[in-house]
């Protein structure tokens, strides 16, 4: 039996309601619907959470709200936001106070903070977790991160940092796959693009919002056993749709949760500042919702 993370755990959407406070009752769904669909784990916080968007009170709620939805039913990974190593120490700790498996850094939003600094920074906080650390590392994204040799160095210093969500394609994952030797649990994001390199190159699983989640965790079986020809056959299917929404973070958050959320049969209300959807991007949601057609259960 497998103990390390693996598998693909999907990362919930910051879904509001029309007075802009966390929808409870639409969160709740999601998690149902991640472990319906057989997610082998939960992630919140990230990007697709819109987590600099949410008070320090709305990031914890989400996190109490995941751990109680899964009551103990899959493992649950926290990004940890914040500006300092005692901000993100205390943002772990309550998270591994409510049972998170394992947490996840982002780097702090210091524009210019130069590799061995951001080094330290992570040092300081890892080494003072009571669960499992990863780094988010996603330069392209959030505009600050770790080369692969720096994420090595970073790997030799804290024994604690076990895990890497990396954001790159599948050519730089598989060379941090290398410079590692097999250390870390990689998994990669970018909502499932290149899902099967992924795997080849050595990653442990992905961790995408859950627009098409079910069928991810679909192409994840069929590469553990061995059947490429599905995999790639399933993976052909989604890859419109995740080709739409990945533009950016702030057409992901736009159109990624109204993929989801037109799935699900329900409304979005977006949260300031962000992407406003169009015309043309609204039939596009809709044309990949009928592809992809409700929720399992």
């Amino acid at each position: 039996m497998e103990t390390s993370p693996h598998g693909i755990w999907p990362i919930l959407y910051a879904f509001f309601t029309a007075d802009d406070r966390l929808d409870r009752a639409l969160m709740r769904r999601q998690v149902e619907i991640c472990v319906a669909g057989g997610g082998h784990g939960l992630a919140v916080l990230g990007l697709a959470t819109e987590v600099a968007k949410l008070s320090p009170a709305e990031r914890r709620n989400v996190v109490e709200w995941a751990a109680e939805d899964l009551a103990g039913r899959l493992p649950l990974a926290v990004t940890i936001f914040g500006a300092t190593p005692e901000e993100q120490v205390e943002a772990a700790r309550h998270a591994a106070a409510n049972g998170a498996a394992w947490v996840i850094l982002q780097p702090p939003r210091i524009p210019g903070m130069a590799e061995p600094a951001l080094l330290d920074f992570f040092s300081r906080v890892i080494e003072r977790l009571p669960v499992p650390a990863a780094i988010q590392n996603a330069p392209e994204l959030i505009g600050l991160g770790l080369s692969p040799t720096g994420i090595a160095e970073l790997a030799r210093r804290c024994a604690n940092f076990t895990l890497l969500k990396g954001e790159g394609p599948a050519t730089l994952i598989a060379r941090v796959v290398e410079e590692t030797a097999g250390k870390l649990a990689v998994f990669n994001g970018r909502g499932g693009l290149e899902l099967p390199d992924n795997l080849r190159a050595g990653c442990a699983g992905l961790i995408p919002a859950p627009d098409s989640f079910e069928v991810q965790v679909a192409i994840y079986h069929a590469m553990r056993r061995g059947d490429a020809a599905e995999a790639e056959r399933l993976y052909a299917h989604i890859l419109p749709s995740i080709v739409f929404v990945m533009q950016s973070v702030e057409h992901l958050v736009c159109y990624g949760k109204r993929l989801v959320a037109a799935r699900m049969g329900v409304t979005v209300h977006d949260r300031a500042p962000g992407l406003l959807p169009n015309a043309f991007g609204e039939a596009a949601v809709r044309r990949f919702a009928a592809v992809l057609g409700p929720y399992p259960g």
